[in-house]
């Protein structure tokens, strides 16, 4: 084959499919600045007054006291809040969520949590999601609103009394926003350990083809 026909027989190969949007790609990297601050700051706030008969180790927290954490918290919050909304409407506009996290269907759930803990969930198509994978993204969307609105409501519990008395007042506000924090926490884990897992997942996550 002379070099000419080579040339010609590579640009004719098909070139692999784009699995994640730029756009997806660049809200998914920014979303995990936010939760890496928001979680951080978030656990030196919580040591400052916990729910529960422990703290977190200073060593994995931000802000070195109650103030600066406040400080970090609500500009990576507002970071997410507005990010967070940029995706679920290109998420909406473009149908992604539809094709991609629908029909989700119980019994598919208990299928591919069965074939999981067997270790013989598929990862073929990255363009696929599973039922697993429809439920945590579905799941985790739901604990990034009620993470933000019970934050709302504990940070302006006077101005915003209607959403403050919609999760139960002040302090069951606390509650809410602790375990829709760790959540989102678990969601992270779970995602990293999966992106080793998966490696092909990762890199698609980069450039947007696995």
């Amino acid at each position: 084959m002379t070099v000419e026909a080579a040339h010609a027989d590579l640009s004719v190969q098909p070139q692999p499919a784009t699995i994640h949007p730029l756009w997806l790609r660049i809200t998914h990297w920014i979303n995990v600045v936010a939760i890496v601050i928001m979680t951080g700051s978030g656990w030196e706030i919580y040591n400052a007054s916990p729910l529960f008969p422990f703290v977190f180790p200073r060593s994995i927290t931000l802000g070195g006291w109650l103030a600066g954490a406040l400080l970090w918290h609500f500009a990576a919050m507002w970071l997410f809040v507005v990010n967070g909304l940029v995706y679920v409407l290109l998420g909406m506009l473009t149908g992604r969520f539809r094709r991609r996290l629908l029909p989700l269907r119980a019994g598919d759930v208990v299928t591919d949590t069965k074939l999981a803990l067997r270790g013989a969930l598929p990862h073929d198509d990255l363009a696929v999601y599973n039922a697993l994978q429809k439920l945590f993204y579905l799941g985790v969307l739901v604990a990034g609103v009620v993470v933000v609105l019970s934050g709302l409501a504990m940070w302006k519990p006077v101005q915003l009394w209607w959403l403050a008395a919609l999760f139960g007042g002040y302090e069951a506000a606390r509650f809410f926003h602790f375990f829709a924090m760790a959540a989102i926490v678990g969601f992270t884990v779970i995602h990293v350990v999966m992106a080793f897992v998966v490696p092909k997942a990762l890199r698609a996550m980069i450039t947007g083809r696995s």
